[in-house]
């Protein structure tokens, strides 16, 4: 009777060893005696109990793999930070955990090796603002490398790619000297344009002063040649237009700041006359 149970259980635990069932999102890999024999996919299996044994379990969904930052030299010396991040997805599993020791470490170097290779043919400019060609040469390098470990490559994305903290100083400071000298640029043409209209205000007033002078020397030499054609030889209306004005000319003087004292001759009338003389004699 004990041999009896003792059978039993032990038919009952080789059909539960030889009973297996993969889970949605997986696939095992089964060795048979050390050896590669097959691979199981999501569902019920049955393996031979003490001869096969599930020596790999592989994930079939979409793996992340974050690519730590490094530093990469581009083509004119100039040192940045650039990192990514990869997704994968493994097609077949026996070639991924039979053909590579690690393929994540594997992918994570080789993307990195790709990336340097890549910004190193660039310009620190084009590297700046060409991630999706980065991209696209990246996802283009490593596709069929990886495609030898029954991996596929997804996509790649560069996370960020930066200058070095020294360059990025350098760059600062270039910018605020480039800022500067464009604001001292724009302060001399403000300068000069302002000079421009000043003087171009200056030459215009003596213009209108002269302008001006002349009018006013012209009607004063019309109205004493009509006054003078007027008067038949008489002198009282020269004079006293003459008189006029020089009685006006003394009144500024005496207004004016710098003027103490004003002196006006004691007979006025026979200055006047004598001033109408000179003139109607020249």
């Amino acid at each position: 009777m004990e041999v009896l149970f003792v059978l039993v259980a032990f038919v009952v635990f080789t059909v539960f060893k030889g009973v297996r069932l993969v889970p949605q999102g997986y696939k095992w890999v089964v060795q048979r005696l050390g050896k590669y024999h097959q691979t199981l996919e999501p569902g019920l299996n049955f393996i031979i109990p003490f001869v096969d044994t599930v020596a790999y379990k592989i994930t079939t969904k979409d793996i992340v793999l974050d690519i730590p930052s490094q530093e990469v030299i581009t083509r004119d010396n100039v040192v940045i930070i650039a990192n990514a991040v990869a997704y994968i997805n493994i097609i077949q599993p026996e070639y991924a955990v039979y053909g590579i020791e690690d393929y994540e470490y594997g992918i994570r170097n080789l993307v990195q090796t790709s990336l340097r290779s890549i910004v190193g043919e660039m310009d620190l400019d084009s590297a700046l603002s060409s991630r999706d060609q980065i991209k696209t040469q990246l996802k283009h390098a490593i596709s069929d490398d990886i495609a030898d470990w029954g991996i596929t490559l997804k996509t790649v994305e560069i996370q960020d790619i930066k200058p070095s903290h020294t360059m990025q100083l350098a760059m600062e400071e270039q910018a605020a000297a480039e800022r500067q000298r464009r604001a001292m640029v724009t302060r001399a043409d403000g300068q000069k344009q302002a000079a421009i209209l000043e003087a171009d205000g200056r030459l215009e007033a003596s213009r209108r002063d002269a302008e001006a002078q002349v009018v006013l020397a012209k009607g004063s030499e019309e109205s004493i040649r009509l006054i003078s054609s007027a008067m038949d030889g008489k002198e009282m209306p020269v004079v006293y237009l003459l008189g006029e004005q020089y009685i006006k000319a003394m009144n500024d003087m005496a207004q004016s700041d710098n003027a103490k004292t004003v002196v006006l001759p004691a007979d006025i009338l026979n200055t006047v006359k004598g001033l109408v003389g000179d003139k109607l004699k020249g």
